[in-house]
């Protein structure tokens, strides 16, 4: 009996206290979080037929990893989608990419940068605060087919932001037409606070609107958006950015989930507007939920600085799926953020009910099969679960053609923690 309680305890440990996950006739699969040994932060997740594809921030260009399963992504394939030439005004910090099926094509619309965040003193002395992504852009990829694993992706266009600071678009998909959702400036120098701008597009890579008809469609003017919390010196550090639309498909309400406060800090949580008017390119169609952040940290849990995040569903379409990045050892910055997953609800008013972020383990999604990967409890060793973690962090993937693949999620330079270091 004494034998058999021992390896019950073993048991019981290798695969609750490790993180891993436990299948058998009494227990479903389970995953933890994060769900990618690497640093890995402003993940982009969608469902295509049998697979997940993910993009993120690797800095130096575009990769996509492809997965039958949302909760394990160190077993995935990975394609190198796009890696820029030298000398063009995307060459530097690709940064929140994201793939999106629109009318038979794939297009991947990211953030670039002229230069690797060193404007000339002459430029930056414009600038309201010290401003080194004063020329990051918006640009578009478009595929070569419908499938978006076979393409290959090519630049279709820069989009128009009125040669001014843009980071983090994305597209907005609504009955009158589809738009550009991304954080902005309020013109080409006033280097804060960064803010969600919205304009008219008549395809992907073309936005129809001019500067005139722009909108400012969301300020960081709560407590919980700026950093320190309610900071009242200045809007240095205030920000609205990652913008995602959320769409209820039961009630068909839309939601734009953006993130607030410092990507680098602990209290980076995402907030929630909602179209309650007509028009999306009007401010006042625009209803902000002002009591709080509708996703933030949970130190019960070790997990911090929660955002930028997208939104996927189970592999049978019946659950609703947040992906988002957040830290364990908050104190180590940008270089801390891992990638993460969990399943949410809606409220009886029709808006998202989010979960509290944390570890696990939780039931895998519903309709996917395997073991639900995990990479384990806070303790584990993944990058970002401990102090050690740098910005050289690699994983190892199969890609077609070879072998494997190491993934340097910053690039060998590092420059997007210089550079975030800085500014953002």
């Amino acid at each position: 009996m004494a034998i058999a309680a021992l390896l019950l305890l073993f048991s019981t440990c290798w695969n609750t206290c490790l993180g891993q996950s436990a299948t058998s006739s009494a227990n479903a699969a389970t995953y933890a979080n994060p769900i990618l040994n690497a640093v890995g932060a402003d993940p982009w997740v969608i469902r295509y037929e049998d697979y997940y594809y993910l993009t993120y921030t690797t800095n130096d260009n575009i990769t996509i990893l492809r997965s039958s399963e949302l909760t394990d992504w160190n077993n995935a394939d990975v394609k190198l989608a796009f890696t820029p030439p030298e000398n063009e005004s995307y060459s530097y910090d690709l940064w929140a990419p994201e793939l999106h099926n629109i009318n038979g094509l794939w297009y991947i619309i990211f953030t670039g940068d002229v230069d690797p965040d060193q404007p000339s003193p002459e430029q930056d002395m414009y600038c309201d605060f010290n401003c080194p992504a004063v020329n990051h852009r918006m640009f578009v990829l478009e595929s070569s087919s419908s499938d978006p694993w076979t393409s290959t992706y090519a630049v279709k266009s820069e989009l128009d932001t009125y040669d001014q600071f843009a980071i983090d678009g994305t597209y907005f998909n609504h009955s009158t037409g589809l738009y550009h959702v991304y954080s902005c400036w309020e013109s080409a120098y006033v280097s804060w606070p960064s803010m969600l701008c919205i304009s008219r597009m008549s395809d992907p890579w073309t936005v129809s609107s001019p500067l005139s008809e722009r909108a400012i469609i969301s300020r960081p003017d709560q407590p919980w958006e700026k950093t320190p919390y309610n900071r009242t010196i200045n809007v240095r550090l205030s920000s609205n950015e990652g913008p995602e639309q959320l769409n209820n498909p039961k009630t068909g309400q839309q939601f734009i989930i953006y993130s607030a406060a410092r990507s680098d800090n602990r209290n980076y949580c995402l907030g929630q507007l909602e179209l309650t008017g007509q028009d999306p390119l009007s401010p006042a169609s625009w209803t902000k939920y002002t009591t709080g952040c509708v996703f933030y940290q949970n130190p019960d849990e070790e997990v911090y600085g929660v955002g930028h995040a997208s939104f996927t569903t189970s592999p049978d379409g019946t659950e609703e799926w947040i992906v988002y990045h957040g830290m364990h050892d908050y104190l180590e910055g940008w270089s801390a953020r891992t990638i993460r997953t969990q399943k949410f609800t809606w409220n009886a008013d029709g808006t998202p009910n989010f979960p509290r972020p944390g570890i696990g383990p939780f039931p895998v999604p519903s309709g996917q099969e395997g073991t639900g990967g995990g990479s384990g409890t806070s303790g584990s060793a993944s990058a970002g679960s401990s102090g050690s973690s740098t910005a050289s962090s690699t994983v190892t993937a199969s890609v077609t053609g070879s072998t494997s693949v190491y993934l340097e999620p910053w690039g060998s330079s590092g420059s997007y923690a210089s550079w975030e270091t800085t500014w953002h």
